[in-house]
C-alpha cells in the first residue's frame, strides 16, 4: 500500500492555479462539509492494494482514486475546463483515466461528472 498517495495527488490538485480559479467551491476529501458551494470536486480513494509479490513481499501498489466534480445550473458551463485540467493534472502524476460518467442528480439538480484514475508505482 501506498500511504503518500492521496497526500500528492490532493497536493498537485490544489496548488495548480488554473484549477483554484476554477474550482471555487473547493477540493475535498470523500465529503463536503458545506454542500451548497460549486463548482467542486471530491477525491475519493476506491483502491489502494498491495502487489507484484515476490518471495512474499509486496513490490509496489495499484492505487485506483475518483475524482468528482460537482457543478449546479449557474456553474456547468466551466464542468468541462475543470475536467480537462483534472486529466492534466492527473496525466502528470502518470495516472491512467479508465472511467469517466457524465451523471444528472434529478432530485436536487446538480451536474456530477466521475472520473476514475489508476496507477501501479513499483518500488
Amino acid at each position: 500500500m501506498n500511504f503518500e498517495a492521496k497526500t500528492e495527488l490532493t497536493k498537485a490538485l490544489t496548488s495548480d492555479e488554473q484549477l483554484k480559479s476554477l474550482v471555487t467551491g473547493g477540493f475535498h476529501n470523500r465529503y463536503s462539509n458545506d454542500v451548497t458551494k460549486y463548482p467542486r470536486v471530491i477525491i475519493t480513494e476506491i483502491q489502494n492494494k498491495d502487489e507484484g509479490f515476490y518471495d512474499n513481499k509486496a513490490q509496489g501498489s495499484a492505487l485506483r482514486f475518483q475524482l468528482s466534480i460537482f457543478c449546479n445550473t449557474q456553474t456547468v458551463s466551466n464542468e468541462t475546463k475543470i475536467a480537462k485540467q483534472i486529466d492534466n493534472v492527473m496525466k502528470n502524476l502518470e495516472y491512467t483515466c479508465y472511467d469517466s460518467q457524465d451523471l444528472f442528480e434529478e432530485d436536487n439538480e446538480i451536474y456530477h461528472k466521475a472520473m476514475r484514475y489508476r496507477k501501479s508505482i513499483f518500488n
